[in-house]
């Protein structure tokens, strides 16, 4: 078994290759390739691009190694580790030349599954502003390799909590009338549009919380374990994981207040 910080060390090489490939791409003018779930989530040819070059890297540097990306699916492995990729994470954002999207790589150890991994390393690349997030498990978190530290101390009242929405529009639905709900309790809600970064966010205090239901293994690989390092608590729907059902990350003080009223809510959500 390699160490973190060797599995650390390829995560944001590759991070760093793919993430200078799809900023080209952006500059060179983005081309949709294919709608997935619904017609506004889209896949763009940089997005396939990004991806394979990771494929790549990683079949080069750990040819045992397992493989989980968003546009190619999964590879089983015989090493007992997996990589979980998003090469583009936010590409409507990136579509529309927003700066808020990110290359999020990761390793795992165990099946590729949220409920049951243990995450080693992450790295979360915004080509845009050329910030590097990066975690290893029990090493900390770095943002262009300086610690990094959520925020603590936050009540509820003064709390800057982020979340996403999916693409079904009954799904949009029922996250708008939560966050109606939310919004007159805290200090303010942000979208933006990109989970791994949200992530981020909480890990270096631009948000105080971050919540959403609907998140892929891969949106949130990386960014959890970056989050989690950097003193954030992370839970899911009652007391499973962080996963698809639900993810919430904050502070431990900002958890224990946020967490029930999140509950309450998507508890009931069938």
């Amino acid at each position: 078994m390699p160490s973190t910080t060797e599995l650390l060390e390829i995560a944001a090489t590759v991070a760093r290759r793919a993430a200078a490939l799809a900023l080209q791409r952006r500059r060179d003018g983005v081309e949709v390739a294919a709608s997935k779930s619904t017609i506004t989530d889209i896949v763009t040819r940089a997005d396939r691009e990004s991806e394979d070059l990771i494929r790549s890297a990683l079949a080069a540097a750990r040819p045992r190694d397992g493989f989980l990306g968003e546009e190619s699916g999964a590879e089983h492995g015989t090493s007992g580790l997996t990589w979980v990729v998003d090469p583009i994470d936010g590409t409507v954002n990136y579509f529309y030349d927003i700066p808020a999207w990110a290359v999020s790589v990761a390793v795992v150890e165990g099946e590729p599954d949220p409920a049951t991994w243990r995450t080693l390393a992450g790295a979360v690349v915004n080509p845009s502003t050329g910030e590097v997030f990066t975690a290893a498990a029990g090493a900390g978190a770095r943002l262009n390799g300086a610690p990094i530290q959520a925020n603590t101390g936050v009540d509820l009242p003064l709390a800057l909590v982020g979340t996403g929405f999916g693409y079904d529009p009954e799904k949009r639905r029922k996250q708008a009338a939560f966050v109606t709900e939310l919004i007159p309790q805290v200090r303010d809600i942000r979208r933006i549009g990109a989970a791994s970064l949200d992530l981020c966010s909480v890990a270096c205090g631009r948000l105080d919380a971050y919540y959403e239901r609907g998140l892929n293994p891969w949106d949130h690989a990386a960014g959890a374990l970056i989050a989690q390092e950097a003193g954030a608590r992370l839970g899911g729907l009652g007391e499973a994981p962080a996963g698809t059902d639900l993810l919430l990350a904050a502070a431990p003080d900002l958890f224990e207040q946020l967490d029930p009223l999140v509950q309450a809510y998507y508890s009931h959500w069938k």
